[in-house]
């Protein structure tokens, strides 16, 4: 049995090594099929791969593990903790899965306790990067909030009526790359992000939601009006 509760340790230290492949995607480089026919107006981009490519976001990436360390320091902690305790658990229950007659039942009653342990391990180190996750997604979100305005300024200094998300295109040539157009005006609308939410921060899909319940609850008692008693009748 291997331990699968560390796959994703951190997100915030796997998409440490984001900006790089983001940055190469956003620099692709501008070149045409000979002979080809450019139609004007039209261009494509990859916003994942702008925000992940923007001077803001790899400085914030750089920044995090700094000012996060504390953080980082006990998740890793109690992380080797965790593993050690599961390793003797993991070794039996090796040994007695070899053994010439397996007693099922206790093979059955083994994984449970070690599959509970990871489960509960799993929602304790998730609760333990939580500050370190929800100031990834901060830092993202004041940069995604920028992107509007830089694409719009792009277009409008290309020339351009459409834009395409990359992803959806099957192919084309460079030359309707328009990644670093917005990668350039992005850098100039925020070249730095604050780390730190403020207190009380949740992103964007957390708020709407809230807000959406605080409608509904609202709107309940009005959208569903007691019945009218029957009026008393007259003698």
């Amino acid at each position: 049995m291997q331990n699968r509760m560390f796959a994703a340790f951190i997100a915030a230290l796997a998409l440490g090594a984001a900006p790089h492949a983001m940055a190469q995607a956003a620099a692709a480089p501008a070149t045409s099929t000979p002979g080809g026919i450019v139609a004007p107006g039209i261009a494509y981009a990859n916003a994942q791969a702008v925000v992940g490519a923007s001077a803001a976001y790899k400085t914030a990436m750089v920044q995090l593990p700094v000012t996060y360390k504390a953080q980082i320091d006990a998740v890793n902690t109690r992380r080797n903790q965790i593993t050690a305790q599961l390793k003797p658990l993991y070794d039996k229950f090796e040994a007695d899965q070899k053994a010439a007659k397996p007693d099922q039942a206790a093979l059955r009653t083994q994984a449970a306790q070690i599959q509970q342990i990871e489960q509960s391990a799993e929602r304790e180190i998730q609760q333990m990067a939580e500050p370190l996750n929800v100031a990834q997604q901060y830092i993202i979100e004041q940069i995604s909030d920028k992107l509007t305005a830089a694409t719009q300024q792009a277009m409008t200094k290309r020339k351009i009526t459409l834009v395409l998300d990359s992803q959806s295109v099957l192919k084309a040539d460079g030359v309707y790359n328009l990644n670093q157009d917005i990668l350039a005006e992005l850098n100039t609308l925020i070249p730095s992000a604050q780390l730190v939410p403020p207190a009380g921060w949740m992103p964007r899909a957390q708020r709407e939601a809230a807000a959406q319940q605080a409608a509904a609850q609202g709107a309940a008692p009005a959208a569903a009006p007691a019945p009218a008693g029957r009026a008393p009748e007259g003698r």
